[in-house]
């Protein structure tokens, strides 16, 4: 069974570093690592009774994950806002991984209406400084029969005091209230299709990872989306590596 097996995960060797806050190397740490893949198993369990199909991950940074989301793709994309896409995919076609790679922020993705079965986005969103914008598009760009799974981190002072002590990184500095933000944001788009938290049965105190899978709020502006012939073009367009020379946007 899917749930049963190990996490494809990238080497750590192969991980391209993209950023200051891409810190992907503690995926793989005695302790920390543990509670960091706790954020992809959670992913993991609300995609599993999804049907595989066309998959976004927004803000993949070094594509750690990836070979995972390859499993429950027919295709691969990613999106995110460091220069270091064709670096990354160089790495993911080593390890028979096949992802097409934009670079670009979540409030302007590069791809169609109703382009996407799945987005995946985890760790991401609490750093994206327009969360609207940002939401606006994941509903545009994900088909209304889709879904969106998010993983955010939990925001309380124990929680921030307990990474500090395991990182030397401040969550406070790096994210400020956008980790409080997020959830509200996206629930004017998206309606919860299921929530999971990690640990499981913990208040908002102890609660380190919470895990979203949510379906599209229909619209009469996003209505149009259901378009057979927008569901049957293609999703990439300008910004993307798969289509260098395309500068139009739709």
């Amino acid at each position: 069974m899917r749930l049963m097996r190990r996490l494809q995960l990238l080497p750590v060797g192969s991980l391209v570093k993209t950023g200051r806050v891409d810190h992907a190397d503690w995926n793989y740490r005695p302790l920390l690592g543990f509670v960091q893949r706790q954020r992809f198993k959670l992913c993991r369990r609300l995609m599993a009774p999804l049907p595989s199909g066309r998959v976004l991950e927004i803000g993949y940074g070094s594509g750690a994950f990836m070979p995972e989301l390859h499993s429950h793709s027919t295709s691969l994309f990613g999106a995110d806002v460091h220069p270091f896409a064709s670096a990354v995919a160089a790495v993911l076609r080593e390890h028979e991984v096949e992802a097409h790679l934009a670079q670009a922020s979540a409030e302007r993705l590069p791809f169609r209406d109703a382009s996407f079965d799945l987005l995946v986005t985890i760790s991401a969103l609490e750093f994206v400084p327009d969360l609207v914008g940002a939401c606006q598009e994941l509903r545009r760009v994900l088909k209304p029969s889709g879904a969106l799974v998010v993983v955010t981190p939990g925001a309380s002072p124990a929680i921030d005091f307990g990474f500090k002590l395991l990182t030397g990184e401040d969550p406070e500095a790096d994210f400020g209230d956008a980790r409080q933000r997020v959830r509200q944001t996206l629930l004017r788009y998206f309606a919860i299709d299921k929530e999971l938290r990690f640990p499981p049965l913990v208040g908002r105190c102890l609660c380190l990872y919470r895990a979203l899978r949510l379906r599209p709020v229909v619209t009469s502006c996003t209505a149009g989306q259901s378009d057979p012939a927008a569901k049957a073009a293609p999703p990439v367009l300008a910004c993307s590596s798969a289509d260098p020379d395309n500068d139009s946007l739709p």
